[in-house]
Formats: C-alpha cells, sequence, structure tokens
C-alpha cells in the first residue's frame, strides 16, 4: 500500500488536474479583482440614471 502511494506521487498523470486548477483560481481571482474595482463606476453610472429617472418623474407629474 506505501508503495502504491509513493508511485503516486512520482506519476504525472495529475499535473494537468492540478495546472488547471491553478488557471481557474488565477482567472477567479482576477475576475473578482476586476469586479471590485468596476464596483465603483457602475455604482456612478447607476446613481446618475436614478438622479436623470427622479427628475423625469417629477417633470411628468408636474
Amino acid at each position: 500500500m506505501i508503495r502504491k502511494w509513493i508511485s503516486g506521487l512520482t506519476e504525472e498523470t495529475g499535473q494537468d488536474v492540478v495546472e488547471y486548477t491553478l488557471l481557474l483560481a488565477f482567472v477567479c481571482l482576477a475576475s473578482a479583482a476586476l469586479f471590485i474595482g468596476a464596483g465603483g463606476s457602475i455604482n456612478a453610472i447607476w446613481t446618475t440614471a436614478n438622479g436623470i429617472l427622479s427628475n423625469a418623474n417629477t417633470v411628468a407629474g408636474s
């Protein structure tokens, strides 16, 4: 059983899985950084749009 475990450590069959996992982790971290960075811009767009719609609603109700 120990020989099987040691031979499992020296085999390269799981290398692809590890590489794809690391790549996926990098993509997830990069997207999270982009979403966090874009949060302020998106908030500014929604605030502007909300102000315009509120103003239009006030004018239309007059």
